[in-house]
């Protein structure tokens, strides 16, 4: 199936980029770091019957304005999905964020926890806000360093497969990599800021609704032991390994993600 088109909007707090498909209660889906809206499209495409599925390009990314701060934080991100929502006339959604997307998911949640109808988070990236600043700049260098080096483009040809397990299907990878390659360099250096200063265990601990926490068994970035961990920080949540896949579980592993996303909506939405 080809993308859903991108579509514009202009909010009180800049323009956003998403992609939008179906009727019914909201689903919105968070992407993160190396990722775009573009990245959700077999879940636009098995959801839209059912509800109305949105992915949003993050500040940053996509034709979405970035946000202010050169080193922002996870509330400035929630701030701006907000903003979108108003924009869309949403007032409450199930909330689906992976990887950094989930910093950004759980920061929303803890502040408009009556906006968000249900929580899952899959792959969830921790953040380095609890290290140590020696820890925090090399990651920060790490990352900024490969993006000076490599570009976008050189970054997902040299770094999508970090992404996958060793036996991901090829149009996996290829998605991947595309998606990757159209990323902002801007953008870009602003999530990885927030990366380096985000600490999703503060904000999961305030969370109170049920909880869904998912990750590939074969993810090497955010390995399922970390996830499990995250997961016992939330006062109400569930714990799911999806077998075989690797980061991008969603992308490469769309029917298994899909299965563990229709039970989440069934049992806490």
């Amino acid at each position: 199936m080809p993308p859903s088109p991108r579509k514009l909007i202009d909010t009180q707090r800049g323009a956003f980029t998403y992609r939008e498909q179906g009727t019914g209660p909201a689903l919105v889906f968070l992407h993160g770091i190396g990722s775009g809206s573009e990245s959700w499209q077999a879940q636009i495409d098995s959801f839209a019957e059912n509800y109305r599925t949105i992915a949003w390009d993050a500040p940053g990314y996509g034709g979405s304005t970035s946000v202010v701060s050169r080193v922002p934080n996870a509330a400035e991100y929630a701030d701006r999905l907000e903003a979108l929502l108003d924009a869309l006339e949403i007032t409450s959604c199930n909330l689906v964020g992976h990887s950094l997307g989930a910093l950004m998911a759980c920061s929303y949640a803890k502040t408009r926890k009556n906006r968000v109808a249900s929580l899952m988070i899959a792959s969830p990236a921790a953040g380095y806000g609890a290290s140590s600043p020696d820890v925090q700049s090399q990651r920060r260098a790490r990352r900024l360093d490969l993006l000076d080096k490599l570009g976008p483009e050189g970054l997902a040809r040299e770094r999508h497969g970090v992404l996958l397990s060793d036996h991901a299907p090829q149009w996996a990878r290829d998605r991947v990599r595309k998606i990757m390659g159209e990323i902002h360099a801007d953008g870009y250096r602003q999530a990885v800021e927030l990366l380096v200063c985000g600490d999703i265990l503060s904000d999961a601990k305030t969370i109170s609704l049920p909880v869904t926490v998912v990750v590939g068994g074969a993810d090497t970035v955010t390995p399922p032991d970390g996830c499990e961990m995250i997961a016992n920080t939330f006062m109400q949540s569930e714990f799911k390994i999806l077998p075989g896949v690797g980061h991008a579980c969603y992308v490469e592993g769309p029917e298994a993600f899909n299965a563990a996303l229709i039970e989440h909506l069934e049992e806490k939405a």
